[in-house]
Order: structure tokens, then sequence, then C-alpha cells
């Protein structure tokens, strides 16, 4: 399970990138998502947590883009 200080440490990395760089990560992530989809569907998964840790950080990105894009129409 990810710490709270962990999280607020990556919120803050995530919030000093530029949307660019946040959009990388995000492919990144989702890349590795769909690996562990296969390797779950395969029986090869190790890790089963990382799957929600994945598609948390995907969400936590997905809300600074979001923040970021605001800041920017207003």
């Amino acid at each position: 399970m990810t710490k709270l200080y962990d999280i607020r440490k990556d919120l803050e990395g995530y919030r000093a990138s530029t949307a660019d760089q946040l959009r990388d990560e995000l492919t990144k992530l989702r890349k590795e998502q769909f690996n562990l989809r296969f390797q779950k569907a395969t029986g090869q998964m190790e890790k089963t947590s990382r799957v929600g840790d994945i598609r948390r950080s995907i969400a936590r990105i997905e809300a600074v883009l979001s923040e970021k894009s605001k800041k920017q129409t207003a």
C-alpha cells in the first residue's frame, strides 16, 4: 500500500511537470497497465496490487492535467 507521503510527493512532481511530460508518463503507465492485464490473463502476475497502483497513478495524472487545462482557460 502506498503511503500518503509518497502520494503527495508524486503529486508535487506531477504538478511541477509540463503537460507534455505528463502525457508521456500517462502513455507509459497505460502500456504497463496493458502488459499487466496480459500477465494476469496468463497467470504470470506476481504483484497483483500493482494493477491498482497504476490505475490510481493514471487517475492522479489525469486530474493534474485537468487542473492545468482549467488554469490555462481561466
